[in-house]
């Protein structure tokens, strides 16, 4: 009976993760800029959108997979700080303007680059 309930609650979890998801999705990957090893660090980030509310995923490839949440403005751009390893952050500044959709994560290296819409 336990496994029954856990399972229709999983179900009714994703559903709903995948029902609140209702905006367009972008992507982008590329390298770092910056000192160092940067330019050799690729990064792959998601985004989705609900309304006017922003979720993104960021890996850089070899490490851990990264998160932020953040709200829109009225002129879709947003701006928020991601924690990353040893509580360490990244600036997140972004734009989903119809025109010239845009991520920038600014920290230990540069990653910024257009999105596209998936």
């Amino acid at each position: 009976m336990f496994k029954a309930i856990a399972l229709g609650t999983l179900a009714t979890v994703l559903f709903v993760g995948a029902a609140h998801a209702d905006g367009p999705a972008y992507t982008w990957t590329g390298y770092g800029v910056g000192s160092g090893k940067c330019p050799t660090y690729k990064m792959t980030i998601d985004i989705t959108t609900a309304g006017n509310e922003v979720k993104g995923l960021f890996m850089q490839e070899g490490r851990t997979q990264r998160f932020f949440n953040v709200s829109m403005g009225a002129d879709k751009k947003f701006k928020t700080k991601a924690i990353v390893g040893n509580n360490n952050t990244i600036d997140v500044v972004g734009s989903l303007q119809d025109n010239d959709p845009k991520i920038m994560l600014d920290g230990y290296c540069l990653f910024e680059g257009k999105l596209t819409k998936k």
